[in-house]
């Protein structure tokens, strides 16, 4: 289900993935880890590397019980819906739907099988202890990821909200590819910018402009 990603991620060709999640697949035996071992690599598989049209890079996947399933911002139908997945909302309602939005689920598998690679730039992290896994080395992985697909890739929309996200916009070539920064959609910052930020018009804008087909938001 990987292969169009280690076909051309040098680290990933070299099996560095694997060795990643081994390690935390070892770690599992005495703590708890999220997400479950087999959608670490979910935003991947749903997503082949020809078939992004855009990215959105979270930081590290939930570490509540039953809310992390491998897709940046996503959860599950039946958990409730996080507080920045609920302002992204809002600025989808606001943006795209003139404030009278379709029922949007709270699983975002719908848009990684439309070509929105939903990436964590941590693919894993330990129960109730936020950004546990920070030196593990999945960021070098997810930067390579991020830097393959400026270089590889023409045309792709990179949605980069927060200082952390915002910081993976050097990975990028914007003169090749369309770049947008807000503030992050959690409940502290995005009244400072995010909401209004108009990226998801924007982004499918971009891709209509380009003959793609646009993002159902």
């Amino acid at each position: 289900m990987l292969e169009s990603w280690t076909d051309v991620v040098p680290l990933m060709q070299a099996g560095y993935h694997a060795e990643l999640k081994a390690q935390t697949d070892a770690l599992r035996a005495t703590e708890t880890i999220y997400p479950p071992s087999e959608q670490v690599f979910a935003a991947l598989a749903l997503t082949p590397f020809d078939a992004v049209k855009v990215v959105i890079v979270g930081q590290d996947p939930y570490h509540g019980p039953g809310q992390a399933h491998g897709l940046a911002f996503s959860v599950p139908e039946d958990v409730r819906t996080p507080p920045s997945l609920r302002n992204i909302f809002k600025e989808i309602a606001a943006d795209v739907y003139d404030n009278a939005p379709p029922a949007l689920s709270s699983d975002l598998t719908r848009w990684a099988e439309q070509g929105v690679l939903l990436l964590n730039a941590g693919l894993t992290v330990a129960a109730g202890q936020a950004s546990s896994h920070q030196a593990m080395g999945w960021h070098r992985l997810t930067d390579q990821i991020i830097e393959t697909l400026g270089r590889e890739r023409e045309h792709l929309v990179f949605l980069l909200w927060g200082r952390h996200a915002q910081a993976k916009a050097a990975l990028v070539n914007s003169a090749r590819h369309l770049v947008l920064e807000a503030p992050h959609p959690s409940p502290f910052s995005a009244r400072r910018g995010f909401f209004g930020c108009r990226h998801f018009s924007r982004a499918n804008a971009y891709l209509e402009a380009r003959g793609k087909t646009p993002i159902v938001w």
